[in-house]
């Protein structure tokens, strides 16, 4: 066989290669409905909107106030939506919404030394929220979420809340986000 028509042959074969997994991913992707590659459902869905979270955490027995922690918790819920969807986010309108209020925010002894004092300490963080979805109104929930970070008793909070915030928010989004858009 020449060399010219080896080429051709391995050529054909290529394009016959791509042509299959193109079909075999289309397929794929198209089966399962709208999906990003982090398992969220958007359905139909093009935006989003995240209502601002009012701190009524003082409201509950315990409970202290952290200022700005309402305008802390509404953004990382935007970034996370945002960087876990192809949704847009905007200010009205949107196809999905999330709303609600920080309904917690504690810090309690969690574990004693053999002196009677606290060894560790817990802050919790809940958060009521209302979604509703334009789109699929059978998926619109209520409900409460809840998480916690320990640290040292010897610590103040004022030193590891960044951290604490960080850890508490990250898990409060996924789980809002599985919730809302992991529809397994």
């Amino acid at each position: 066989m020449n060399y010219p028509m080896k080429r051709g042959i391995l050529q054909g074969m290529q394009r016959g290669a791509k042509a299959v997994l193109l079909v075999i991913f289309v397929s794929l992707y198209s089966g399962c409905g709208i999906y990003n590659f982090t398992g969220g459902d958007v359905g139909t869905a093009q935006t989003f909107q995240v209502n601002f979270f009012q701190n009524y955490a003082t409201q509950s027995p315990g409970s202290i106030f952290h200022p700005g922690l309402d305008r802390d918790f509404t953004q990382s819920l935007q970034e996370t939506l945002a960087n876990q969807t192809s949704l847009s986010l905007v200010g009205s309108g949107g196809d999905l919404i999330y709303e609600g209020e920080i309904v917690e925010y504690r810090v309690q002894p969690m574990s004693a030394t053999a002196q009677q004092t606290a060894a560790q300490n817990r802050l919790t963080m809940s958060v009521n929220v209302r979604f509703f979805n334009s789109t699929k109104e059978d998926s619109d929930f209520e409900q409460r979420f809840s998480f916690f970070f320990d640290f040292p008793a010897n610590s103040q909070l004022a030193s590891v809340q960044d951290e604490a915030h960080e850890e508490i928010f990250e898990r409060l989004n996924q789980d809002i986000f599985n919730a809302s858009l992991a529809d397994w």
